[in-house]
């Protein structure tokens, strides 16, 4: 297979983007833990609480140093690999991301050190003032990364340029409250609230099964079970609302999704399975479930989603009518001072289908000498493949509704102080928590699939196909880029598994009271004993 600049930086951001992505969820959920866990420290005054704090935030702080070092990297691929994509969108991505660097992360920067080292210079409250500035700086950071993102799959608030050939913010309102951004928002921070919450528990069941620091450990999965069913429960709802965006403006992701090749009657069937064959263009089979996709994706019974064929006979027409924008923004280039206002009135009656003309570049010079077939072609270059797309989302949602079943066991056990009963009958529940601690990752990467691959061949959603956006490399430097960043990063993946194992191994400090205490060896009867008295 021939190896291509656009293939090559799109693996490469895809490969920077889901490594740097293992380490974010897991700092914005246990951010809240720490925060929402001190406070109880603070308001109780147990030194447990406190110790709890101070171990899972060890482990927090392991992830935040690798996870800040990764992120960096992806935002210098911007200017390296995607030149063009940069000059194209400046003016809109500057400001959220300027936002995200100085409101975000100098909050979290400047917190940080005083959650690490202020134990015993602060007060308690304000150290528990400064762990929750953490918590919310690095939610902040992840809300302007996100509008950015949103923007990108639904570019609202601006317009494009012809004379300067740059996207220009015409509402930063609009793109501040795109509901786009808004649903991957608060959806990403909530598979994050479940990642921390599923690895918090999975530890702590792992000291369960142990016999080991059973103070801290019950009181974690108490604490991980009720914040995790609750992020699960959202983590659904909110996928539903993203969905429901992706009908409304990236049709094409979700007919690709549920392998829907064809328009159907009102309300659409759901594929629970299917095998979607990408050359006859249609499921070799597929076990449908009637109403369930219309009813999930239109909240309606007479909304038609249209299939993937109609979609693409769509697109056709606007290859065709941005063609004739493509040809007008050309004779504005030649001479942007002397227009003719018809070539100008041209341009902006087909601006809205600019971006498809550009589909017909791999095929052509002039969009606007297209052929049929080369029509033809760029049309269905905009069909993702489907089946990873299908598979994808669906082991996605199977994790998620696996979540919400296993932490409400967990919080029915904790609330009913019946954990011992786990630890002397019931241990398979207790390795299936320990077993499930990768599932969140797993699912939080298929999700950032789903949402990245499902947007191809689109950078921009309708305006800015990917292959247009790259910078002017050779294969061999983007090659070279690459393989650093394997190297790099499988080594600082290997040191983060380390160093969480080890600090994992050697546990939280016990404190006295567990090691003298009569209580801690034998847990109390009835409700005291999901929460030892200390």
């Amino acid at each position: 297979m021939e190896l291509s600049i656009v293939d090559l930086s799109r693996l490469q951001f895809a490969m920077t983007a889901l490594y740097h992505f293992l380490f974010v969820p897991l700092t914005i959920g246990l951010s809240i833990l720490l925060a929402t866990m001190e406070t109880v420290y603070v308001m109780t005054g147990r030194e447990v609480w406190k110790r709890m704090v101070k171990f899972w935030g060890t482990l927090f702080g392991i992830n935040f140093v690798l996870g800040v070092a990764t992120g960096l990297t992806m935002e210098f691929q911007f200017g390296m690999n995607w030149a063009y994509f940069s000059q194209y969108v400046g003016d809109v991505f500057g400001a959220p991301l300027a936002i995200e660097g100085l409101m975000a992360f100098f909050l979290e920067a400047t917190f940080v050190g005083l959650f690490f080292f202020g134990w015993d210079k602060l007060s308690k409250r304000q150290h528990l003032a400064a762990t929750w500035a953490v918590a919310m700086g690095t939610n902040f950071s992840a809300l302007w990364i996100l509008i950015a993102n949103g923007w990108m799959q639904h570019p609202v608030g601006a317009a494009f340029n012809p004379d300067t050939m740059r996207m220009e913010v015409t509402s930063f309102f609009d793109v501040l409250f795109n509901p786009v951004a808004q649903a991957k928002f608060v959806h990403t921070v909530s598979a994050g609230y479940v990642t921390a919450a599923m690895f918090v528990l999975g530890v702590s069941c792992w000291y369960m099964l142990r016999g080991r620091h059973l103070q801290i450990a019950k009181r974690s999965i108490a604490i991980a079970s009720a914040f995790g069913f609750a992020a699960a429960l959202s983590a659904v709802v909110l996928g539903d609302e993203s969905g429901y965006e992706a009908n409304l403006n990236q049709k094409m992701k979700l007919a690709t999704i549920e392998a829907m090749w064809d328009t159907e009657k009102a309300p659409a069937s759901f594929n629970v399975v299917a095998w979607p064959d990408m050359e006859k263009r249609e499921n070799v089979f597929a076990i449908e479930v009637p109403y369930v996709m219309g009813l999930i994706a239109t909240r309606s019974l007479d909304t038609v989603i249209p299939g993937i064929k109609e979609l693409v006979e769509h697109t056709k027409d606007r290859i065709r009518q941005g063609a004739i924008a493509w040809d007008a923004l050309q004779k504005i280039r030649q001479d942007t001072a002397n227009v003719d206002p018809e070539v100008r009135e041209t341009f902006l009656q087909n601006e809205n289908s600019l971006g498809y003309a550009y589909l017909l570049l791999p095929f052509t010079d002039n969009p606007l000498e297209a052929t049929t077939e080369q029509v033809n072609a760029a049309a269905w270059s905009t069909v993702p493949e489907v089946w990873p797309m299908f598979y994808a989302f669906r082991i996605m949602v199977a994790c998620g509704f696996f979540f919400i079943l296993i932490t409400a066991v967990f919080f029915y056990y904790s609330s009913s102080g019946q954990l011992e009963l786990l630890r002397e009958k019931r241990r398979w529940l207790l390795h299936i928590a320990v077993l499930s601690i990768p599932l969140p990752w797993l699912a939080c990467e298929m999700g950032w699939f789903v949402a990245e691959y499902g947007r191809q061949p689109w950078i921009i959603e309708s305006m800015l196909p990917t292959s247009a956006a790259v910078s002017s490399l050779s294969v061999s430097e983007v090659l070279f880029t690459l393989a650093g960043f394997v190297v790099l990063y499988s080594t600082l993946l290997v040191i983060e598994i380390a160093l969480m194992i080890k600090y994992i191994g050697i546990g939280p400090d016990d404190g006295e009271a567990e090691v003298s205490s009569p209580a801690a060896a034998k847990p109390a009867a009835g409700p005291s004993a999901t929460v030892p008295a200390e």
